[in-house]
């Protein structure tokens, strides 16, 4: 599983709880769409996950902007995801990224609002913020791939699953 997460606001902890703590901790790999805020932040996710891999966001302090580039892509399962933050890119600007990195899935943050899109012909996926929702739902995303099915599913720190897209290669 790839747990996808966003938007922590925090300064000094990681602020994971229930099941988006527990999906974090057994993820094979853990994917943040930035705005950690702090380096403080940053390090408590990073030691909770086997694997992290993240990007800056608007928010980052300069010690941890410093350390994080603005997109990455990660090869999970069979799968290319591309991650950014989202504050930069246009629709058509993160389209064209997501061609050129020959991503399957876009991960994106910002805006606070967990969805599953389309960008393009690939699945557009904000997982939102379990931390700070402001005026949306707490949540992040989890992926699963099994024999060429990937699926992707909103959830909240509750354990509720509130949106699934299921995509065959």
């Amino acid at each position: 599983m790839l747990t996808l997460i966003s938007d922590t606001h925090g300064t000094d902890s990681h602020r994971l709880t229930g099941h988006t703590l527990d999906s974090v901790r057994t993820a094979d790999q853990v994917l943040h769409a930035g705005d950690f805020t702090t380096e403080a932040v940053y390090d408590a996710i990073e030691a909770e996950a086997a694997a992290l891999t993240a990007v800056a966001g608007n928010n980052e302090r300069p010690a941890l902007r410093e350390r994080l580039p603005d997109e990455a892509t990660v090869e999970w399962a069979g799968h290319r995801i591309l991650a950014v933050h989202g504050h930069r890119h246009s629709d058509t600007a993160l389209g064209m990224l997501a061609r050129q990195e020959d991503a399957d899935v876009v991960a994106v943050g910002h805006s606070h609002r967990p969805e599953i899109g389309e960008l393009d012909g690939r699945l557009l996926v904000n997982p939102g913020s379990y931390a700070d929702p402001r005026r949306y739902r707490p949540a992040h995303a989890e992926l699963a791939a099994d024999e060429g099915v990937l699926r992707v599913r909103l959830c909240s720190p509750d354990g509720e699953t509130f949106e699934t897209v299921t995509r065959s290669r």
